[in-house]
């Protein structure tokens, strides 16, 4: 039987996945660009070099558990995807706010 309102439900959940993975994109384009900068100018810190490098696993492994969790309790494919993707989100925003910070 068709319910408008799961469809309803479901689109805005992939609307809500698609843009969550737009601002992830945004973040890291912005992450990207400033940390290759730091390298070319050569003031980039060990500290961060390192970050660069063991942050990522941390939030691949977060956003697979979010997405397995959202798999298993029947969310639906919308709902995993968010869930997948606002780990990885909230680290590249959260990466941008403090490199930007630390520009000026």
């Amino acid at each position: 039987m068709y319910d408008p309102r799961a469809v309803s439900r479901a689109m805005q959940t992939w609307q809500q996945a698609s843009l969550a993975y737009t601002r992830m994109w945004l973040s890291a384009s912005e992450v990207i660009w400033t940390r290759s900068m730091m390298m070319a100018l050569g003031t980039m810190t060990p500290k961060e070099a390192a970050q660069m490098v063991f942050e990522k696993p941390t939030a691949f492994a977060r956003a697979a558990e979010k997405a397995a969790v959202a798999m298993a309790t029947s969310s639906g494919n919308a709902a995993a995807a968010l869930a997948s993707i606002r780990p990885i989100e909230a680290k590249t925003r959260s990466n941008a706010r403090r490199l930007r910070s630390r520009r000026r």
